[in-house]
């Protein structure tokens, strides 16, 4: 970008490193053997040597580095049904790179089945048991490294978290993007009316195009036929959701901080290239324990400022703000949400990409991927250049050789031309928000709403009245108790965001929550408000008709009520009963922490 452009993009500035949590020991010149010695060398360790001949070990395999192979493939979600194939390419990597690998599996869920259920309050609670468990299964086993791998928005700070906990050399491994769905022209015809036929034919889908049809036919503008045809036709196998929603956005986050090698986050799940990254990450750990080279030495502040500034610079998904936060906290780094509004002032949102764009991840692929958006940050002084990844070499030795985006291309912007100027990803505070709340604004709804309130204590009652006409233009709809403590679990809002949007009301009606939002939302919308309202904060005193404003500009979620009346409702108020008292619901909820702490469970 040249210095004529007129854009506010700023330079870096070197900050006093803040304190953190007491770092790990120096690393060794190698960690050959660390922790898998104490499992299997000895006379007294012959019966665990036992064991593992029964799983295929050779009395060479005893010499080896052991490294486990962290796979969350499971049938129940498209974005992990192929990655058992990927794990066992990532075995034979670091069984060529003269380790021995062993397989195994934790948990995953899906958002986008469970979206507006209950069933969705277990799917943040799922980034914690994912971790927990990894981390006990590669403590237990004495692995001297991990690959994981993961496919889905929860698994994969999931799988970063317990790395930076276990803090032995690691890798991330990506599943991967899904293709897009199309409906093919020929199919339309022979289903739908001639003018949605000639609507639709072509028109490539992905897993928000059911969602906001959903809208569509409640307000009549498409029949049953065309939302069963967009429903069958719009996921066409294994992947993650095809825009730039969580899934994409953490793969991106996650290449950023250094912990995936180049392009990892930038590949479609069905292709040569991801079984080469996985075979490559094998390899790569191996690498990774001969040179000493862990997690602490990798995702340093600078790191999670390179990821920040990548997520913008995207626009990615409101749930990267959370998870930054918790993996932040996991590695014993200092991270609040104030860093995102100040890296947010400098960096420009530069993709076009869906939900609030034109193009998927897999239209982004065909253009060169991630690394050229890197290496134009980097350029511009945008990223920290020095710091350390997983290739065992630094962020800018790894783009030296990257090439540019082909000329013409329309997905990527350049400086001069930016989608936003400044952070799409807004942190507001004020008397409704005081320890503050994550705004999506793209700018295309504007930057400042005012409405009044329609308050609903749950998401399903507020879907209700999004479909059969009881939210108008002008009003902001309020959802509360669908916080980390109140829901529990902090349930996305995809269904009545979608719903809005295919309603036609994106620009007439806002969204407030304590929950939070899937990647594939857009609109007004601002979530992850906190104090909750199961916890006291101020969203539970707000009553149907009050005025609240969203001022994307000043960074000002505002109730227009006085204190003193707000001081007589919470005299009134009462907390709520826990909705669960047994198992891993009532759990979470008796442990986690607020959203503005990213809803950790392990202070």
């Amino acid at each position: 970008m040249s210095k004529s452009s007129g854009s506010k993009t700023q330079k870096i500035q070197k900050e006093k490193k803040p304190k953190t949590a007491p770092s790990a020991p120096s690393a060794p010149a190698s960690l050959h053997r660390r922790w898998s010695s104490e499992v299997v060398d000895g006379m007294e360790r012959a019966a665990s040597r036992a064991m593992l001949h029964a799983v295929g070990f050779t009395r060479d395999d005893f010499k080896k580095n052991q490294v486990g192979i962290a796979s969350t493939w499971s049938m129940v979600t498209p974005c992990n049904m192929h990655i058992d194939g990927l794990a066992r390419q990532a075995e034979a990597g670091v069984n060529t790179g003269g380790g021995k690998g062993l397989i195994f599996n934790t948990m995953t869920i899906s958002d986008g089945i469970s979206m507006g259920t209950e069933g969705m309050k277990y799917s943040l609670v799922s980034r914690e048991i994912i971790a927990d468990s990894i981390e006990a299964v590669v403590g237990c086993q004495g692995f001297d490294g991990v690959v994981a791998i993961g496919g889905c928005d929860k698994n994969m700070p999931g799988c970063v978290i317990a790395l930076a906990r276990l803090n032995r050399p690691s890798v991330f491994v990506y599943g991967g993007t899904i293709l897009p769905g199309c409906i093919t022209g020929v199919l339309a015809a022979k289903r739908l009316r001639k003018e949605r036929a000639e609507a639709l034919a072509g028109k490539k889908l992905d897993i928000v195009s059911c969602f906001e049809a959903v809208g569509s036919m409640a307000n009549g503008h498409i029949d049953e036929r065309e939302l069963t045809l967009i429903e069958e036709q719009s996921i066409p196998g294994a992947g993650s959701c095809g825009g730039m929603y969580t899934a994409n956005t953490m793969a991106s986050a996650i290449e950023a901080l250094g912990m995936s090698l180049p392009n990892s986050s930038a590949q479609n799940a069905v292709s040569q290239a991801k079984l080469q990254d996985a075979r490559a990450a094998g390899i790569a750990v191996v690498e990774l324990i001969k040179r000493g080279i862990r997690p602490s030495d990798i995702l340093s502040r600078e790191a999670f400022e390179n990821a920040i500034t990548v997520v913008i610079a995207l626009g990615g998904s409101t749930n990267a703000v959370l998870h930054m936060l918790a993996m932040a906290h996991s590695a014993g780094i200092k991270l609040d949400l104030e860093d995102f509004t100040r890296i947010g002032k400098r960096v420009p949102v530069l993709a076009d990409l869906k939900p609030s764009g034109r193009f998927l991840m897999s239209e982004l692929i065909d253009i060169g991927g991630q690394t050229p958006l890197m290496k134009m940050l980097l350029d511009e002084k945008l990223l920290h250049g020095d710091c350390l990844t997983v290739t065992g070499k630094t962020l800018a030795e790894n783009l030296k050789k990257v090439r540019p985006y082909p000329r013409n291309q329309e997905i990527v912007r350049p400086f001069s031309n930016p989608i936003k100027s400044e952070s799409h990803l807004v942190v507001l505070k004020g008397n409704l928000a005081p320890e503050g709340a994550v705004a999506k604004i793209s700018g295309k709804e504007g930057l400042l709403f005012s409405g009044k309130a329609i308050v609903f204590e749950n998401e399903q009652l507020a879907l209700k009245a999004i479909l059969d006409g009881t939210v108008k233009k002008g009003h902001v709809i309020v959802i509360r108790h669908e916080g980390p403590v109140g829901g529990p679990g902090m349930r996305e809002m995809l269904s009545p965001t979608s719903a809005v949007m295919g309603k036609g009301l994106g620009k007439d009606v806002a969204l407030i929550t304590d929950g939070r939002f899937s990647g594939g939302s857009h609109g007004f919308v601002v979530g992850h408000i906190s104090p909750e309202a199961a916890l006291g904060g101020p969203l539970a005193l707000v009553k149907n008709g009050d005025l609240i404003t969203i001022d994307a500009s000043s960074r000002q979620l505002t109730l227009g009520v006085d204190a003193e009346e707000l001081a007589k409702r919470r005299a009134k108020w009462k907390a709520p009963k826990p909705r669960y008292t047994r198992g891993v619901l009532a759990k979470y909820a008796r442990t986690v922490t607020n959203a503005s702490l990213g809803a950790v469970t392990d202070l």
